[in-house]
């Protein structure tokens, strides 16, 4: 009869082959989508410059919004008697749902009928640090699992040569850094691994002088043997993922190099990005290479943009903001279409919380700026189960408060898990007593947001 000590080895057996990427677990039902790509847009975009139109506000433009509106909002830096500002954006039906989108993203226009727009989400957060590890960790405290660690410790990886979870980053770094890929509590095995965003995405990709494949083969099934042994001594599961790092880092040193050349692509493929192109470079690279990467089986992608905090000359910054984004955002969505990829892949684009209908200053021209809104904020999805070219919820005719619909984040975490085949309140990690999971301790699933 075997001890417990042989257990715990042989279950741990089986969790280093699903670090490695050899095997993955079931999810917990059937499942419209396999991966995700997350273009986070850390700051907190304008919803109510690109999404959500308040033609209304005209009326009050300048002047303070009534008190008995305002006295209730949670605000980082202005005050409940702030002036108000209409936006000068101009906003069109575009496709077949009849979508209103910005003019300032004319690209993503296009795409209207693959959106799913929401308008009524809420957060409970308003400022950036805590704000950020709500959409992504599910808590205003530090030291909690991620999405991304989430889905890859509940769904495996579907490759052995590259990590589950990767994060592609340019502009400015999201305020809460690496905690937005962090695995937290869970294994470390299960946090992004962050691709550099200039110079050489992969640091030390290259063996030095005089280390060939075999000798570095050689020097790591020696490291394997140590490490096993230790860890039969102690149990310590932060080895068998360390055995797991060195592995995965060998074989990423052979399929890297191939997944960084883009010589292979299209040039229209190339072009439609805004690859080589001003200001869309970077961030065209990040969303090819987020596509590359959902094709080769990586679980979760993390394409983070900031910044867009734009307490003053919000027009103009945030004009700079879509430009650079826009065109490489809507030709991930056409290239995952035209590849088979979309129904598969839930891309998602949003903030942290939106933009106040009220200005920072009391100046209203082209140099006003709005404050944090966790009220009511705007994001999209695209493919992978959701419900397209639909808009859920509503908010009231002044930008305030979502009105209809309301979905906070734990339910918007809620529904891309289900997409995933994963039940929220079954993805669950136990820790210093008690389990816990990406919602915390709410949550609830939205239908609307779901396609039949």
């Amino acid at each position: 009869m075997g001890t417990r000590r042989d257990f715990l080895r042989s279950a741990a057996l089986a969790h280093l082959l699903s670090l490695e990427g050899r095997s993955a677990p079931a999810p917990h039902f059937a499942a419209k989508a396999k991966s995700v790509i997350f273009l986070f847009m850390p700051g907190g975009p304008s919803q109510i410059d690109l999404f959500d139109p308040k033609p209304d506000l005209a009326k009050w433009h300048g002047k303070p919004l009534p008190p008995s509106l305002t006295r209730d909002l949670k605000l980082a830096f202005i005050k409940p008697n702030a002036n108000a500002v209409a936006s000068p954006r101009k906003f069109a039906r575009h496709g077949q749902s009849g979508l209103e989108i910005s003019d300032y993203l004319p690209h993503l226009s296009r795409e209207a009928d693959r959106l799913c727009l929401v308008r009524s989400l809420h957060t409970d957060a308003f400022n950036h640090d805590p704000g950020e590890m709500v959409m992504m960790a599910g808590t205003m405290q530090f030291g909690r699992p991620s999405m991304g660690s989430w889905v890859t410790y509940g769904l495996g990886s579907e490759t052995q040569n590259l990590p589950g979870f990767v994060v592609l980053s340019t502009g400015v770094a999201p305020s809460a850094g690496g905690n937005n890929w962090s695995a937290g509590f869970l294994p470390s095995a299960f946090q992004g691994t962050a691709f550099r965003p200039t110079g050489s995405p992969i640091p030390y990709l290259d063996n030095p002088a005089g280390i060939d494949r075999q000798r570095q083969r050689d020097r790591l099934d020696v490291l394997r043997k140590m490490n096993t042994k230790h860890f039969a001594a102690t149990g310590d599961p932060e080895i068998e993922a360390r055995i797991a790092s060195y592995e995965l880092a060998f074989r990423m040193q052979a399929a890297a190099p191939e997944l960084l050349d883009f010589s292979r692509e299209p040039k229209h493929i190339i072009d439609s990005y805004g690859v080589g192109q001003e200001p869309t470079h970077p961030y065209a690279v990040n969303c090819l290479l987020a596509r590359r990467m959902v094709e080769r089986g990586v679980r979760f992608v993390l394409v983070t943009h900031g910044n867009w905090d734009d307490h003053n000359d919000l027009d103009e910054n945030l004009g700079k903001n879509c430009r650079i984004t826009d065109q490489p955002a809507a030709a991930l969505l056409r290239d995952l279409a035209q590849r088979g990829l979309l129904d598969s892949t839930l891309v998602i684009w949003g903030g942290e919380f939106g933009r106040t209908p009220m200005t920072q200053q009391q100046r209203t021209d082209i140099g006003y700026g709005r404050d944090h809104h966790p009220n009511c904020f705007s994001m999209w999805l695209a493919g992978g189960g959701v419900r397209a070219g639909t808009v859920i919820g509503k908010t009231d005719q002044l930008g305030l408060q979502a009105v209809e619909d309301r979905i906070h984040v734990h339910d918007l975490q809620a529904t891309i898990l289900h997409c995933l085949g994963l039940d929220h309140e079954r993805l669950t990690y136990h820790h210093m007593g008690r389990n816990f999971r990406l919602t915390d301790v709410e949550g609830k699933l939205v239908p609307k947001l779901l396609s039949a």
